[in-house]
């Protein structure tokens, strides 16, 4: 009946899913099919022997003949479905599977049928229909068996197949149900650590590749209709602006969730098919265990019936929980998806957003809606069900009790009712301070990461401390919402875990109130409490769906503001095919603004640049000259005019922009290497040279945002990067700006200029170096954002206009626009600095040969720590939460668990009472009992859990606080090697898991810890032989769960340590996102960002998986004792009474879902508690000298006349490297002003660094005004001294708080030191003059003002040692001379060490140091060493100044 019934809808589905392929006929295949023939035929055997032997009875009952003819056409029917599905491409099948089973199970009674009869009768006296019987049977079985087993792959499959390929695709329908495909990798993970390559590959459907191809066509098709909908909404006011913005928001989030509810809807349904059979099976238990204990009351019952309800538990519970995991395969497996394409969809989003609306949203935010919100939106797959499928449980319940215990089953209702409300209103506050706490967040990160960024800024001016307090304020406020959020958490726990009590109390009181007929036995009782234990649980999920979709809703709409943002308009820019003659680039009548509804920032733009001409762009200080490049890119707002280019684009921005990768791949850019034109680039780009003193070569990585190369390299390797392409137009912004004089000669010679490699293509060239000027076509001169002059330069010249004058007044100064000096800061022997990326480790520091390999290496890894989390992490953690707080939670769980034992008994005392007369007495003792219990308990389960969630708080305070101290602790070097991916990694989902995740499990652990001791207690108490089960179950769990736990924690490191790279890749790409359009890259980038959310899924996909394998297989070993205490209940019927057997059994049905829980709780707690070692991690590296020294008072106006003196003085950026600096000795007078020239890697920079202790020195001395530097603390050195650096960093903040962020100055010194720096009127136009806020790095400023202010912080701190590093390189001639005149009327007292960058600038300064390799080449007066014809002199010639 089975078969015939399912087969037809079975056949229809077969027909209607996608065709995977035809599989090849196996040896399963045809032994399934020849044993299917041989069952078959055996039925037509037994019809031949029923007409030979039963000839009359035939006559009298045709029927004996349907039986075999029937069984005969059912198995012709399942051979029929074994080669359908094999033309089908169906490997295992779940329908045979069944059908086999019900065979082999009806079998078993004519079985024990036959065999009685053998005993009693002998074999011989039906020996035929025996034999054939007993084959029949032993075929069945085998068929049985073979059914287990999975097919060949289908044809079509074969050429997918990859070397680690994931055995679940391999696995039959039995071994994914039990999940059995995953032990090999628990049994490699047990065997030794897991690495990376342990791992398998990704499912084909679980690949970004394709979901993302799914999801793009609908996403895509959606977004447009939506877009239209909202430009189709009423016209807008202001108020109604905003309004729409945040329903587009809303819209988009909505759109969000149509889209991927296309995508993996119908597989989430599968899901929810096993969810129904579980509830299904879940609410038959209860009535199973009320027919057990009507058996245990009838003492006349048949003993078999015992064992047969004992089996049955043991069964649906069984069943109950495979059907719970593979519900929460599918759900897991779905949030997966979810999370690739989320990622996806930002990541795209990154590269076309528009630069206004890139603006609004920090690198932060990107961050956290990859990281937090997507973690929102996969816990809310999981609990999503539950919104709907709790109530109908819950009404299920109360419908069960009901007929249990009639009306007063509604009292149950009020109970429910009051705690409704209350959490209702609980979850809404929650998400409310949940927003309040991820928008602290938010900052904080964003905070954290403009703080790694300029770190370098940070230590030079001493400003730790401040930004120390900025982070701890908003850490504060965090902490603040989550505490809040905390104590309504435990009140919302404690009300749901005394629900149940609640619930039976009403129901209990009210049925024996009402009526002193109404006897509560054993049975109504404990069915009831089994009733009640079921309704926990869609209790205690609602509020959590709930709170979840209320946080899903939050980040949907977050995700849906990011997705709507403005995107860049296509028809910005027209891009035309590549040809010879015509214009290049076009713009006529531009008119152009970086927002929608801010004022234009570049007007009347007119410019026709011929194909293959070379145009310079000059001007002043923010006068639009970057801005022309980037409307001439289409990165700005077109109000009006037309654009158009011809061919490709290739762009060479002001600051470089160079990724993490090897020299070799940011040149080649994604790009083949083709050798000859590879060496010609790097030779007139004059990269050779850096490539010898690089440890390896163009192979050496580069750290992030270039950090180990200088100032000037970097700008050859991004120039490089655009000349590999062999565009058609090249956009040059300032190229030349960073390097020095003869090095900027030699590229203008050899790249950009008429005889360059570029002179065939369309150059627009913006610079500030008039020595150039002369070699152009046509040169455009901006002013406030309108070109105000236009023409060749001998045209302009002619015209005596304002270009003219300018060039007149600057004429004397003419030959001196080079620069010479192209070190930035952090290195200057940058190759040396960081050969390895082991800091501290002594063996490296003394092997000075090292591996070639290795040589180039520079940034580490995000390393994962191997084997279980050792003790010391534990007792670090719970040393931070302090023992008051462990011997308080310990005492209340304790105190909980003993009130939750006592109600228990309580309970089977009162079922057990004999009714006197049909009445029990004393109800409203035994209630005031079971109410002050229930209610001891209820207190107790508040004060756990809040104890808990406050240590919780204390300890994540403390870690945090502990990990800030040592990374702003750390030295430069660390900061080299570490990517801020790792470190952003650790301050936000690492501070994360331990603000929230660690208190949570702690909570569930224990209190399921408690709970198991009291369910083993009641046991022993019932049926002392259960310690026979017990013990050996429980060496069995602890083996299973060490197996677990040991790949468990492993692979929860490899899913952390797979993170980090996408948030640098993030990091990098909305940084770079300019230059990677303008390459036309994108496409490149999308690739490359799935290939690293594709491995962090690699380890993802497994780390959920072991959750499943190990709760299946624990819930196996619950259902066991579940099946030895109904068993043992059974036996010990006569002596056991029914009060103390639904005790037992009522509670040992619980222990299934403990088990899991624990281990769980446990392994989250475990996988967690990881973040606390890896935030931990950064307390050994090596750390630099203290901020302070206590007992040293330094006078406060040190250093009072400023004279620096050099004693035998050496450096290394690490022991056994070359010296940086050897045996340098100056004494440098106070007031003195000195100028420090030589090529890159002389050591120049390298003074700078030992004066500001950035490096220590690893010889000689260093004394200020007589003291040794050596001995003051960091702070009071760097804050009495003084540096401009070369990249002017701003902070995200206002202007005063970049100016002064300690608050120690008033506003009229503020607006002095402003004015001193040509920067007043500037500030005093902004709408909020001081209070002007910043983005993030300063990006709503040109790169002159950054600097400008740069020079403003200088004068204001107005130190007696000023220290200048290339601090001009961004300004134009005319700010570049107030800058000169200002350091030399305002630090005419002070001693000025100037790097120098253009040669005029130090002509009349007292002193000039030429550096070489290291030492001091040469010292005495400009005028001195020129008539000297020394190595300065060369440098003047080259540079056009001698």
């Amino acid at each position: 009946v089975y078969l015939w019934t399912c087969s037809p809808l079975y056949l229809l589905y077969l027909q209607l899913r996608p065709h995977p392929g035809v599989i090849p006929l196996s040896k399963l295949c045809c032994s399934k099919t020849l044993l299917g023939l041989s069952l078959a035929s055996f039925g037509l055997l037994e019809i031949f022997y029923i007409l030979v032997r039963k000839n009359e009875e035939i006559q009298k009952h045709l029927l004996v003949m349907i039986g075999p003819l029937i069984r005969s056409l059912t198995l012709v029917l399942a051979v029929v479905i074994i080669q359908v599905e094999r033309m089908k491409g169906n490997r295992s099948s779940v329908i045979l599977f069944l059908f086999w089973t019900l065979l082999v199970l009806c079998s078993l009674v004519p079985l024990k049928v036959d065999i009685e009869q053998i005993i009693d009768q002998g074999f011989s006296s039906d020996a035929v229909r025996f034999v054939a019987f007993f084959i029949r049977f032993s075929l069945q079985l085998i068929e049985l068996v073979l059914s287990c087993f999975s097919d060949r792959r289908q044809l079509s499959k074969k050429h997918t197949y990859s070397q680690n390929q994931c055995p679940e695709e391999d696995a039959s329908f039995l071994s994914r149900f039990f999940f059995f495909w995953f032990s090999s990798l628990v049994l490699r993970g047990y065997q030794r650590p897991l690495q990376s390559e342990d791992l398998w590959s990704l499912r084909d459907e679980d690949s970004s590749l394709r979901i993302m191809t799914d999801l793009e066509k609908f996403w895509t098709r959606n977004c447009k209709l939506s877009q239209s909908w909202f430009e189709h909404s009423a016209t807008l006011t202001e108020k109604t602006h905003l309004l729409t913005k945040n329903q587009k928001g809303q819209g988009y989030g909505l759109v969000l969730l149509r889209a991927v509810g296309r995508s993996f809807g119908l597989y989430f349904m599968c899901g929810t098919l096993c969810l129904l059979l579980h509830d299904a099976f879940m609410f038959t238990v209860p009535q199973v265990l009320s027919l057990l204990l009507g058996f245990m009351r009838d003492r006349d019952a048949e003993m078999w019936k015992g064992f047969l309800f004992a089996s049955l538990l043991f069964l649906l519970s069984c069943l109950q929980s495979l059907l719970h995991h593979q519900y929460m395969f599918y759900c897991f497996t779905v949030g997966m998806r979810l999370k690739t394409a989320i990622m996806g969809l930002v990541y795209r989003k990154c590269l076309v957003i528009s630069s206004a609306a890139r603006r609004g949203c920090t690198v932060g935010e990107i961050i956290n809606l990859v990281s937090a919100d997507t973690q929102k939106l996969m816990d809310f797959v999981v609990y999503f069900n539950s919104i709907w499928i709790a109530p109908i449980e819950i009404a299920l319940c109360f419908y069960f009790l009901w007929q249990l215990l009639g009306p007063s089953a509604l009292a149950g209702i009020t109970a429910v009712v009051l705690i409704f409300p209350l959490n209702g209103f609980i979850a809404k506050i929650r998400s409310k301070l949940q927003e309040v706490q991820m928008t602290f967040l938010d900052g904080r990160i964003k905070l954290m990461n403009e703080i790694l960024s300029g770190v370098k800024i940070l230590k030079f001016y001493a400003w730790e401390e401040a930004f120390l307090q900025r982070v701890f304020t908003l850490r504060d406020g965090e902490l603040q919402a989550l505490k809040k959020s905390q104590i309504l958490y435990s009140v919302s726990l404690a009300s749901f875990n005394s629900s149940s009590f609640l619930i039976a109390l009403s129901v209990f009181g009210l049925y024996v109130l009402m009526d002193e007929g109404n006897v509560l036995d054993a049975q109504k009782i404990f069915v009831s409490v089994a009733i009640i234990n079921i309704l926990k649980t869609p209790l205690s999920q609602l509020p959590f769906a709930m709170s979840t979709a209320m946080q899903a809703i939050i980040s949907l709409r977050r995700l849906g503001n990011f997705l709507c943002q403005d995107e860049l308009k296509l028809d910005n820019v027209e891009r035309l095919p590549q040809s010879t003659g015509g214009y290049g680039v076009r713009v006529e009548g531009g008119t152009f603004s970086w927002t929608n509804d801010g004022p234009p920032c570049l007007q009347r733009i007119n410019v026709n640049i011929k194909t293959g001409s070379l145009v310079a762009v000059v001007g002043n200080v923010g006068s639009g000259k970057s801005s022309l490049l980037s409307a001439m890119l289409g990165e700005m707002e077109k109000r009006s005019g037309f654009v158009s280019i011809k061919g490709s684009v290739a762009y060479v921005p002001q600051q470089a922009w160079i990724q993490n990768a090897s020299l070799k791949d940011n040149i080649l850019f994604g790009g083949d290497r083709k050798e000859s034109w590879y060496h010609r680039v790097l030779e007139a780009c004059a990269l050779l040279p850096d490539l010898d003193i690089l440890p390896a070569g163009d192979n050496t990585e580069i750290g992030e945002k270039g950090l180990n190369l200088s100032g000037g390299q970097r700008q050859r390797v991004s120039l490089a990067r655009a000349v590999y392409r062999k565009s058609d137009v090249y956009l040059l912004d300032d190229p030349l700006s960073a390097v020095d004089a003869h090095v900027g000669q030699h590229i203008f010679d050899r790249v950009i200029g008429p005889r360059g490699l570029l002179k065939d293509k369309t150059r627009v060239l913006v610079t500030h170096g008039l020595s150039y000027l002369s070699k152009v076509d046509l040169v455009l001169v901006m002013d406030q954002g309108q070109i105000s002059e236009m023409g060749s330069y001998k045209e302009l010249m002619d015209r005596k206009g304002a270009f003219a004058k300018f060039i007149h007044t600057f004429s004397v100064t003419q030959k001196s626009m080079s620069r010479l000096s192209m070190t930035d800061y952090s290195t200057d022997l940058s190759q040396e600095q960081l050969i390895s990326c082991d800091m501290g480790s002594v063996q490296m520091m003394e092997a000075v040969d090292l591996d070639v390999e290795d040589a180039g290496k520079l940034t580490e890894v995000d390393k994962a720590h191997t084997g279980r989390v050792k003790l010391q992490v534990y007792q670090e953690y719970f040393r931070t939460v302090g023992l008051t707080f462990i011997m308080t939670i310990v005492f209340l769980c304790a105190f909980q668990q003993t009130a939750s034992l006592a109600y228990s008994y309580w309970l089977s005392l009162w079922a057990d009472e004999q009714p006197f007369n049909g009445t029990h007495s004393d109800h409203v003792l035994k209630l005031s009992v079971f109410a002050a219990l229930g209610f001891t308990q209820g207190m107790a389960m508040f004060g756990t859990t809040l104890a808990i969630a406050m240590g919780g708080i204390v300890a994540s305070r403390h870690l945090h606080a502990d990990l800030l101290h040592s990374v702003l602790h750390s030295p430069m070097s660390f900061f080299e090697v570490t990517p801020s991916g790792n470190l952003l990694n650790r301050f936000s989902k690492e501070i994360d898991a331990i603000d929230c995740m660690i208190p949570d499990g702690l909570k569930m652990m224990l209190g399921y810890l408690f709970k198991l001791l009291e369910v083993c207690i009641i046991l022993l108490l019932a049926t002392p032989f259960t310690g026979l089960v017990l013990l050996p179950l429980t060496f069995v769990y602890i083996f299973i769960q060490s197996f677990y736990v040991a790949s468990s924690c492993q692979l929860r490191r490899l899913e952390a340590v797979s993170r980090s790279p996408i948030y640098s890749h993030f990091n990098e790409t909305v940084q770079g996102a300019g230059v990677i359009r303008a390459f036309g890259e994108q496409q490149r980038f999308v690739l490359q960002a799935s290939h690293y959310v594709d491995n962090n899924q690699e380890a993802y996909f497994p780390r959920f998986v072991a959750t499943r394998w190990l709760a299946v297989n624990l819930e196996f070993l619950g259902n066991l004792l579940v099946l030895a205490a109904a068993v043992m209940c059974v036996r010990g019927r006569d002596e056991l009474s029914p009060g103390i057997v639904g005790l037992a059994v009522s509670h040992s049905l619980q222990v299934t879902g403990i088990l899991s829980w624990i281990v769980r709780s446990w392994t989250d707690v475990e996988n967690n508690i990881v973040s606390v070692e890896r935030v931990k991690e950064y307390d050994e590296t090596p750390k630099e000298a203290a901020w302070t020294l206590e007992g040293i008072l330094l006078p406060t106006a040190w250093p009072t006349s400023g004279n620096i003196q050099f004693e035998d003085y050496g450096l290394q950026y690490r022991k056994g490297l070359d010296w940086a600096l050897n045996d340098i000795s100056i004494n440098i007078q106070d007031r003195e002003k000195v100028g420090i020239v030589g090529r890159t890697g002389a050591g120049k920079s390298s003074l700078a660094l030992g004066i500001f202790r950035i490096l220590e020195a690893a010889k000689g001395r260093i004394f200020i005004d007589g003291i040794n530097i050596a001995h003051i603390g960091l702070h009071d050195l760097r804050s009495r001294i003084t540096i401009i650096p070369q990249d002017p960093v701003l902070f995200s903040g206002s202007l005063r708080m970049n100016l002064d962020p300690f608050d120690s100055y008033s506003d009229e010194d503020l607006w002095k030191a402003l004015e001193l720096a040509h920067l007043s009127s500037f500030v005093s136009a902004l709408p909020q003059k001081l209070n002007h806020q910043c983005c993030e790095g300063g990006e709503n400023l040109s790169l002159g003002q950054r600097q400008l202010l740069c020079l403003a912080r200088a004068l204001l701190r107005k130190t007696r040692i000023l220290v200048l590093d290339e601090a001009t390189a961004a300004v134009d001639l005319k700010t570049d001379q107030l800058i000169q005149s200002t350091i030399r009327t305002q630090f005419k007292d002070c001693t000025v060490l100037t790097i120098a960058h253009r040669l005029n600038t130090i002509m009349d300064y007292s002193r000039v140091i030429v550096m070489d390799r290291g030492s001091i080449a040469e010292m005495d007066s400009p005028s001195q060493l020129l008539h000297m014809h020394s190595h300065f002199y060369q440098m003047c010639v080259e540079a056009g100044v001698a």
